[in-house]
């Protein structure tokens, strides 16, 4: 293997990238950035068009430096607050975070401060979509530790040393928006979801009541309906609520499931009522074991259903597991469908599990954390048909929607129950003699009483592309999910591990090296592909030119799990990987 300092650099100026773009595009390019940032734009140009740091060889690191010291100037004395006037250039090298609002004359050094933590990001912002720039700069834990001091100190840092620390943390961070990072089922970087991120940050409030979030809990109110409608309940009925993420999402649904059957669990606990059980299938994610954990159920109490050899739960299997649950005295309570499983991305017969769960009345729960994107795509929504029969779905919109983490939705049919599994009447923050509507006090309805707003970075994406920009972003994820099972499924060196086009942007596949080729399909052959994987994935950590997940399934040895839902990703993006997959495998 070649080390990752040996010189290569297989980046290049694509059609589309900064370096390629003519002199005169890069003019028009600064008049609107100058237009409309300023300064900023002035040091974007000169980024994309100067003296941007291109990584000439992959393996180097670079040198500690220290933020250049600015030379210190009056601050501003005019009586506009906020100041209009032109920046002040600060020396950082004697100023703190205590020079900085709510101090007394901290308005200049807080925006020129502000202005240049701007600065650093938008031009992390711009990396993260040059593909000249590694997707990863990747150091191990210990060289990392030894390289730079981050301890703890008694003593506070100067803001000069502050901003030195931002562009240290994103130097080393992944860039997830990179067209070439495939690693995880969220990836990609909305500008419009970051300026909410950023609004939100900002405002820095809490989602338990209206007094305190009237915008955001209203939006969180509508956005809940509209995805309500599109699972298909009529009108939008129900309630639903943001959570930390799909494993919490998934661990109300297993809440709110035994409170429906066994209300008086809120009260008197798990020994008040039989053993429970819930089912979900052997592909399913994690989450619903940990739920069950969480929730006292026990982890022993999940019964793990079989599924096809596409990944798809088998009806048949889930009611005989039923049957049994009942012979021995067990109470089934909860069935827990996957509409896109994390591995394979299949997607859960949901007709016929709903007439199981019909037939047996038991709770149909939809895990869409990662398939509930698809209800925007007109042509691929029917993957999910049978999930209006759900009594509760949970949809992660930062996953296949690219939403910036977190935002994740559980969604209930039965509009009420939520609040009546959760609440704990705290009069100090839920007062009943409010002069508004306590409807929209919902945060008696959650688990936490801390909430952050998810919602805005939804909201405001969805308002900027409307459904039919999410629709364009969802079926150009899955063509190129396409593309790639196309090129691959007869190309020399490619085994898939199940046969047939994918139903999400999941393809999984071996890469098999000329080594292995020729080789009978027996146990040696099996420990030999096992490492393949892992070594490319190093590889391709150690170079920082793509990344893609592997992992082993059941009988199944280490395989390549491409996911794709990123819309910066491109067919060239999708021909890299295959050559670089092969590029730094050919001599396993």
């Amino acid at each position: 293997m070649a080390s990752p300092g040996s010189g290569f650099w297989p980046f290049g100026a694509e059609e589309g990238s900064a370096a390629a773009e003519s002199p005169g595009t890069a003019r028009a390019w600064c008049q609107v950035a100058q237009k409309f940032t300023g300064g900023i734009g002035n040091k974007l140009c000169a980024l994309l068009y100067g003296d941007a740091e291109k990584p000439a060889d992959p393996g180097a690191k670079a040198a500690p430096r220290a933020a250049e010291p600015r030379p210190s100037c009056p601050a501003c004395t005019c009586d506009k607050k906020p100041c209009g006037c032109r920046r002040a250039d600060v020396n950082y090298a004697f100023l703190h975070s205590t020079d900085l609002l709510p101090a007394c004359d901290g308005e200049a050094a807080t925006l020129s401060f502000l202005q240049d933590v701007v600065d650093i990001l938008l031009q992390y912002v711009v990396k993260s979509f040059d593909r000249s720039t590694k997707v990863i700069d990747f150091h191990y834990p210990n060289e990392l530790l030894q390289e730079y001091n981050w301890e703890l100190a008694e003593q506070p840092q100067t803001l000069e040393e502050i901003l030195l620390n931002c562009r240290t943390t994103l130097k080393y961070a992944i860039k997830t928006g990179h067209p070439r990072y495939f690693n995880q089922l969220s990836t990609g970087l909305d500008m419009v979801g970051l300026a909410a991120d950023w609004l939100t940050s900002a405002a820095n409030t809490n989602m338990f009541t209206y007094e305190i979030a009237p915008v955001f809990v209203l939006l969180e109110y509508v956005t809940l309906r509209k995805m309500r409608e599109m699972v298909g309940w009529p009108g939008g009925c129900g309630d639903g609520i943001f959570s930390p993420g799909g494993a919490i999402s998934n661990m109300y649904a297993m809440l709110i499931a035994r409170f429906k059957m066994f209300p008086e669990v809120k009260e008197k606990g798990m020994a008040a009522i039989p053993r429970l059980v819930a089912f979900t299938s052997e592909h399913s994610h994690f989450s619903v074991k940990k739920g069950a954990a969480a929730l006292g159920i026990g982890t022993d109490s999940v019964i793990l259903i079989r599924c096809d050899e596409r990944g798809k739960m088998i009806p048949s299997d889930l009611e005989r597991r039923i049957l049994e649950a009942k012979q021995k005295g067990f109470v089934p309570f909860l069935v827990s469908a996957t509409a896109g499983t994390t591995v394979y991305g299949a997607f859960d017969p949901l007709i016929a599990i709903a007439d199981i769960c019909k037939k047996y009345k038991i709770w149909m729960h939809v895990d869409g954390a990662w398939g509930g994107g698809l209800l925007m795509s007109r042509k691929h929504k029917w993957k999910l048909n049978g999930v209006e029969r759900a009594n509760s779905v949970t949809w992660n919109p930062h996953k296949m929607m690219g939403v910036p983490l977190q935002c994740s939705a559980l969604l209930v049919r039965e509009e009420g129950l939520m609040q009546s599994c959760n609440q704990m009447h705290a009069s100090y923050l839920f007062q009943q003699d409010k002069h508004y509507d306590l409807s929209y006090d919902t945060g008696d309805k959650a688990l936490q009483c801390g909430r952050h707003v998810d919602v805005f970075k939804l909201w405001l994406m969805w308002r900027a592309k409307g459904t039919t920009g999410f629709e364009a972003q969802i079926d150009k994820c899955l063509e190129l999910a396409e593309y790639l099972y196309n090129k691959i499924k007869n190309r020399e060196g490619y085994q898939m591990v199940f046969d047939g086009k994918p139903q999400h942007t999941n393809v999984c596949f071996w890469y098999i090296p000329p080594s292995l080729r020729s080789m009978e399909d027996n146990e040696e052959r099996m420990s030999r592909l096992m490492k393949v994987a892992p070594v490319i994935k190093a590889r391709m950590m150690e170079y920082g030119t793509t990344m893609v997940s592997y992992q082993p399934l059941g009988d199944k040895v280490n395989f390549f799990r491409m996911v794709i839902s990123n819309p910066a990703a491109t067919h060239q993006d999708i021909d890299f990987l295959i050559d670089e997959i092969e590029r730094l495998g050919q001599d396993l």
